[in-house]
């Protein structure tokens, strides 16, 4: 029973990382992963700095232990030099002292000596263990490099595919015939638009077959030709100027326009006064009153 409950666990647990890895964001887990390699990287600094502070620590160690042997090397010689003179001079109880002091010194010296080379044991050592750290540290800084390289790379991969998955869901979009929900496809909307201007023509064409559209066309060109027509008089009249108007070279008076001339001022326009309308009478009459 137990090893059936310990199998469900492993299989509930399993099937939720996946399920997790499924629905986690690439840039997420991608920054998680550059957070532990930076992580790591640090750990790895901190060793290799403790194994070279121990290298430095064992120089300096060995730098006093070498004073302290030269020291204690020159204070048994001086020792059996004075042991010497001593003996020289007949001084028997000097010189056994001396000898004791150099025995002494002797002593210590050994005993320097042993804790040097132990030392110089040691420092070979953490020479080989900081050369191994150093190479530890270019070689991760330079996969930490290449993992940030990586991460740049993964993601504009990751940029180019979310686009082209929109750009797959809006193909697919557009060529499916009925897409999901409310939204028209864009060939429903176009064959209303043509129904709705094919109509428009239809209706437009009918208008134009009637009588009364072709009334309407026959007064509007009507219109035109009289337009026409009117300018090219007043245009007559410009080009033939004021001394071609009214007989004898007499001038007219402002704002009247002398009988038989079609000209109009370009000024301000005046009413005409009442001898020049019983003269236009006169005119107009003049034709059909004289008879025989």
């Amino acid at each position: 029973m137990a090893n059936v409950v310990r199998r469900a666990l492993r299989y509930l647990s399993a099937s939720a990382n996946r399920k997790f890895d499924e629905k986690a964001d690439p840039r997420v887990q991608i920054d998680q992963a550059i957070t532990e390699g930076r992580r790591q990287h640090e750990a790895l600094r901190q060793q290799a700095a403790l194994v070279l502070g121990n290298q430095r620590q064992l120089e300096m160690r060995m730098a006093r232990q070498i004073e302290n042997v030269t020291m204690l090397t020159e204070s048994a010689r001086s020792a059996l030099a004075f042991a010497d003179n001593a003996r020289v001079s007949g001084d028997a109880a000097a010189a056994a002292q001396y000898e004791q002091t150099a025995q002494a010194f002797a002593g210590e010296l050994v005993a320097g000596e042993s804790s040097l080379d132990d030392m110089r044991t040691l420092h070979q050592q953490a020479v080989e263990s900081s050369e191994l750290a150093r190479r530890a540290v270019d070689d991760n800084t330079e996969r930490l490099r290449r993992q940030l390289a990586e991460r740049a790379r993964l993601l504009t991969q990751i940029e180019h595919a979310a686009m082209r998955e929109q750009m797959s869901k809006a193909m697919e979009s557009m060529s499916e015939l009925a897409p999901a929900g409310d939204t028209p496809t864009l060939a429903e909307v176009r064959e209303k638009v043509e129904k709705r201007y094919s109509v428009a023509m239809g209706r437009h064409e009918l208008a134009s077959a009637g009588v009364e559209a072709r009334m309407l066309e026959v007064r509007r060109a009507t219109i035109d030709a009289r337009a026409t027509n009117r300018l090219a008089e007043l245009r007559a009249g410009l080009a033939a100027g004021p001394g071609a108007a009214g007989g004898g070279g007499q001038p007219t008076g402002a704002g009247q326009v002398p009988a038989g001339d079609n000209r109009v001022t370009l000024g301000k326009s005046q009413p005409p006064t009442p001898d020049a309308r019983e003269d236009r009478g006169a005119d107009a009459t003049g034709p059909a009153a004289s008879g025989p």
